[in-house]
């Protein structure tokens, strides 16, 4: 609960810039709220993934010790606004989100900016591998799932570098859910038994595959992921972090042991959850809390005094 008091204060805060087309400023906000109420946690923090290194990032930069220090100790990631530019553009699914694991088991991929993912729920598990064609992986998917590959749904990035990955899905006889940012919600959403998307697959950011495996291991789906340097520089800043370039990392290998949690509250309207709302004295918030520990997902719907906050 610590923690989605910080999530939620951040999605708060962001919610003047929503639409105003200023995404640094609604960032700077949510970033301002997140780190004030994580010091008040009791818990010994370190940021493994934050808001960049500490020249570019004062406040939740990576290594950066959060909390009152005492308490457990723990890996987090944080990612005030995922989604600043939906937020700044007043689109759907921009979220608050903050991921937590043991001290020592979150991967540190920094280094390398961009990651393969291949996201589904516990169908998946033994069936889809990266090291197949989408093709295969949508038609092993569909007959674990007992369903036709027509009725397939899988969400992908909607960027110039999927163009030819797009084109494969369809050919396979599937659908595209177009993603204009946060695949982070979309991995969740392919885990998640009630949703109509099935996989979610595509080349994103290396920080967000990770924060995805602290959710998907709450939810027992299935996920993989394999680093995508963009040049030969990155590779060697990759290697030179102790990185396999050419490992298929799994849940496990994105963050090790069975104590993950995810937290994100909703900014904007979208699949996962609902955006902030103002509603006569009260601002109304919906957050959910996924915990691998014990394999729940929660959600959260929490009425705050708007007095307290305007």
């Amino acid at each position: 609960m610590e923690l989605v008091r910080a999530t939620e204060a951040a999605a708060i805060r962001a919610v003047p810039f929503i639409g105003k087309g200023d995404k640094l400023a609604a960032d700077g906000a949510a970033v301002d709220a997140m780190r004030a109420f994580l010091s008040t946690v009791e818990f010994d923090g370190v940021v493994v993934i934050g808001e960049g290194e500490k020249d570019r990032a004062p406040m939740l930069f990576n290594g950066e010790h959060v909390g009152t220090g005492r308490g457990p100790m723990t890996d987090i990631a944080v990612d005030p606004i995922d989604g600043t530019s939906m937020t700044a553009q007043g689109r759907q699914n921009a979220l608050s989100m903050i991921a937590a694991s043991d001290r020592g088991t979150m991967l540190d991929a920094s280094s390398v900016f961009y990651m393969e993912k291949l996201v589904a729920d516990h169908h998946g598990v033994g069936v889809l591998s990266l090291e197949q064609s989408i093709g295969d992986n949508i038609r092993e998917l569909a007959k674990a799932k007992g369903k036709p590959v027509g009725e397939m749904v899988v969400a992908v990035l909607d960027r110039p570098r999927h163009e030819g990955l797009i084109e494969e899905i369809r050919a396979a006889g599937a659908g595209t859910r177009m993603l204009l940012d946060g695949d982070v919600a979309g991995g969740i959403n392919a885990a998640r038994y009630e949703t109509r998307i099935d996989l979610c697959v595509g080349t994103g950011g290396s920080p967000e595959g990770v924060v995805t495996a602290c959710a998907i291991k709450a939810l027992g789906g299935f996920i993989e992921g394999r680093l995508a340097p963009k040049d030969e520089a990155e590779a060697e800043r990759g290697r030179a972090a102790g990185l396999d370039l050419d490992r298929i990392y799994d849940a496990d290998g994105l963050v090790a042991g069975d104590n993950t949690m995810f937290i994100a509250t909703g900014v904007t309207d979208g699949g996962l959850v609902e955006g902030v709302r103002r509603k006569g004295p009260i601002i109304r918030t919906e957050s959910i809390v996924l915990r691998s520990r014990s394999g729940t997902l929660r959600r959260i719907s929490s009425d705050h005094l708007a007095e307290r906050w305007l």
